[in-house]
């Protein structure tokens, strides 16, 4: 009973003596937040890209991404959201001239950009506009989700090395006078 004792106090006393205690220090190099990159880019375009660029080292292949694709995000949510509030104000204007052309309106008040058209055709081109607005809405929706997704992978790969030092390669190999094989290299820095 005495040993079963003892072995219980020193196995309860070696566990405090050889644990591991939790005053390492954490990494002092910080994070980079996939989410954070998310968040900046939904919030403001290019947000997220200048984010990714900032936490990215120096000198990494692929780093100055962001001076030309932040542009073009810009031009493609710009324009599809030109193209919207255009195709809405066009809509909303065919669609007043229908409604005052069924209450009679006096024709001297009515609109004089579809007096060329019959009810009809202010109709049809209320369709046209309508389809076409709906079309900008998916648009630029699909613009911008792609400037959020791509800051979003851009995230993903701010520590990824690239460099030319990684390579694999596939060759022949003679392995002795009778036998063909094939070699794999993977070299890393």
């Amino acid at each position: 009973m005495m040993k079963l004792r003892l072995a219980i106090a020193f196995l309860s006393v070696s566990h405090f003596l050889f644990s591991q205690s939790d005053t390492t220090k954490h990494d002092s190099i910080p994070q980079h937040s996939v989410k954070k990159a998310v968040i900046f880019s939904a919030v403001l375009p290019g947000a997220g890209q200048f984010y990714n660029y900032a936490n990215t080292a120096k000198g990494v292949k692929g780093r100055n991404n962001v001076f030309w694709k932040v542009p073009i995000f810009y031009a493609a949510v710009g324009s599809t959201g030109y193209f919207l509030i255009k195709n809405q104000v066009t809509q909303q204007s065919l669609k007043n001239e229908y409604k005052d052309r069924l209450n009679n309106v006096p024709t001297g008040q009515l609109n004089p950009k579809w007096t060329d058209y019959d009810n009809a055709g202010v109709l049809t081109l209320y369709k046209r506009y309508s389809t076409r607005r709906d079309l900008s809405i998916l648009a630029f929706g699909m613009a911008y989700l792609f400037q959020v997704i791509d800051a979003g992978v851009g995230a993903h790969f701010v520590k990824f090395d690239v460099s030319d030092d990684l390579t694999f390669q596939i060759h022949p190999v003679l392995l002795n006078t009778r036998t063909a094989g094939i070699g794999l290299s993977l070299n890393f820095r």
